[in-house]
């Protein structure tokens, strides 16, 4: 199968809708904000929805998209991890603490969250969202916080309404809790020397945490590579770019993506004593085109485990595994094909979160045309 781009980008444009009618809304205090920040787990999505609702329909709607599972992670874990409750006035208060935040409500019952979401809204926007609408209110209470109104006039409406949006609401949770993940990641700095090299090196570059190092790094005539590893007493994570020059975007196939990660996986991968951290071909296997930074790409989704081959080309299992996230695509203006690819390795942790975190890291990916172009943006700026 070629690689084609994406026939439909309905969700991530959903998303930035929201988030962008977000924007709005946060910015029109101006200045700045000396709220405190929004507080919680980060993955963790409260749902302010009346208890019947949340033990019927309505309930099971979150449960099967915000809630549901990850099956590219080896432990069962949930996109959101969802905490109901009721709206109530000893409630509110420490609800307005939350990063994200569902307000649900079937407008038509005599439920406290239907009062509540019908204060928030004038009589021409109620009318509007009653045959089901998610309004967001980012910044409500906190800095820091996703607050969504999700409203319908009943409760089946509701929970259709919540199976429709729910991909769309994931998005944008999913990139909110990135914009945070990456401000936790890169509060004791980055390291912008090694960042400098990478650019200089390879046109290319990643934003690099305090303690990841660069642990191969090589160039051919025809490409090159780089594995930047962080490495702790009991897990590590790598995240390795490879490039080929002089490429075509007719290269890239699923199948491919497939091959390539593990030949890779051989090089960059490899085991204290033998094989390599090669894809589990046994477990769940994502992969699907999406809009990678403005660039069509694959994005694999998978789990890997440590194998090598005996003598007779059968892969033999050695133990060890974990997730991947990896994304391949085309830049036009390099005429590269790249590879950026993050593994987990975290035993006696849940994965969800360390896998975000390699999420973050693919996407600062820039290539040297766009840095360029984007000095030359801020000095425009700066001459204004």
């Amino acid at each position: 199968m070629p690689f084609l781009p994406p026939r439909r980008l309905a969700r991530p444009l959903l998303s930035a809708l929201l988030l962008a009618a977000g924007g709005l809304l946060a910015g029109c205090f101006g200045g700045t904000d000396y709220r405190p920040e929004a507080a919680g787990p980060a993955g963790e999505v409260t749902v302010v929805v009346d208890s019947a609702l949340w033990n019927g329909n309505v309930g099971e709607a979150f449960r099967q998209t915000l809630g549901r599972p990850i099956p590219t992670l080896p432990q069962d874990q949930p996109a959101f991890d969802l905490k109901q409750m009721d709206l109530t006035p000893q409630n509110l208060d420490r609800v307005k603490r939350h990063k994200n935040v569902v307000v649900a409500a079937a407008l038509g019952s005599s439920s406290q969250e239907a009062e509540y979401l019908g204060q928030q809204f004038s009589q021409d926007a109620l009318q509007a969202v009653r045959s089901g609408g998610i309004v967001p209110r980012p910044d409500l209470w906190r800095r820091q916080q996703q607050v969504f109104y999700v409203a319908a006039s009943t409760p089946s409406g509701l929970a259709e309404t919540v199976r429709q949006r729910g991909p769309a609401l994931v998005d944008s949770l999913n990139l909110a809790t990135r914009r945070r993940t990456y401000d936790r990641m890169f509060e004791k700095g980055r390291q912008t020397a090694l960042e400098d090299t990478l650019m200089q090196h390879h046109g290319f570059a990643v934003d690099v945490q305090h303690d990841y190092q660069i642990v191969d790094d090589t160039t051919s005539a025809d490409g090159g590579s780089v594995l930047l590893v962080r490495k702790l007493p009991d897990t590590w994570r790598r995240l390795f770019v490879w490039y080929k020059e002089d490429a075509q975007p007719s290269t890239i196939t699923r199948d491919w993506v497939l091959s390539k990660r593990d030949s890779l996986a051989g090089i960059h991968l490899q085991g204290a004593q033998r094989g390599a951290a090669v894809i589990d071909r046994r477990r769940a296997l994502q992969i699907e085109s999406v809009d990678f930074l403005d660039r069509y790409a694959y994005e694999t989704r998978g789990l890997w485990y440590l194998a090598y081959e005996d003598s007779t080309g059968n892969r033999q299992p050695l133990g060890g595994g974990g997730p991947f996230v990896n994304y391949t695509f085309y830049d036009q203006q390099q005429e590269r094909i790249y590879m950026v690819d993050g593994t987990v390795f975290a035993p006696d942790y849940d994965k969800r979160e360390f896998l975000r975190q390699m999420k973050v890291i693919a996407y600062t990916f820039r290539t040297r045309p766009e840095a360029h172009e984007q000095q030359r943006q801020n000095q425009q700026t700066a001459t204004r």
